[in-house]
């Protein structure tokens, strides 16, 4: 019982596999996904920063370190599949909130509750924060996917995450998303010129979209 329990729990998103069921050049974990989500963050708030906006670090550190708390417990669902209908991705929220309550109930002392159910709630929104989370985790599912097609993997689904983030991220009204479009996916793309795919065919499909 109480915080310990916890702590103890956050072994388990070291064991969930992201994108499961698919061959890969290289596994990556939830735990490792949640710590490069936080490290992309942090250099896009620097972005927004030197443009002007006033970023709440409190706030963007307790949502991008515990975005995926929730996949201790569903599991990571494939995004094809999370985002097959909204109906569905509403269903999974729904299920996924209800035992992150369902813990915080269960194990945390009610002193701490509020702030556990602060810092584990879902933290995209219309706030800078949250819009900051939604694009630093595209943006780790773009260098996953990358990854894998930079290495020749020829599973589709690895173009379907490429593609979508991508048009996920560009759909963004953030002044990193321009820097990231305008700067660093072009390294991206040349970087991965000696791909048997090409990746700058999808590049540009998915920005025409």
């Amino acid at each position: 019982m109480g915080i310990h329990t916890y702590f103890q729990s956050l072994n388990d998103l070291e064991r969930i596999i992201r994108c499961p069921g698919k061959f890969k050049f290289e596994e990556h974990s939830v735990s490792a996904h949640s710590w490069k989500v936080v490290q992309y963050a942090k250099t896009l708030a620097d972005i927004e920063e030197t443009n002007g906006v006033t970023v709440d670090w409190k706030k963007l550190y307790e949502i991008t370190s515990s975005h995926d708390y929730g996949e201790i417990f569903i599991g990571d669902i494939k995004t094809p599949v999370k985002h097959h209908s909204l109906e569905l991705r509403a269903m999974l929220q729904q299920v996924e909130e209800g035992m992150v309550a369902h813990f915080i109930d269960e194990h945390i002392p009610s002193e701490f509750q509020p702030i556990f159910r602060r810092q584990l709630r879902e933290g995209k929104d219309d706030s800078v924060e949250g819009r900051i989370l939604e694009v630093a985790d595209k943006l780790d599912q773009i260098y996953e996917a990358f990854t894998e097609l930079q290495r020749g993997n020829t599973e589709k689904e690895f173009v379907v995450m490429y593609r979508d983030a991508l048009i996920k991220i560009k759909g963004i009204q953030l002044h990193c998303v321009d820097y990231f479009l305008q700067h660093i996916l072009p390294d991206l793309v040349s970087e991965g010129s000696r791909s048997p795919i090409d990746i700058e065919k999808i590049t540009k499909e998915a920005l025409a979209t």
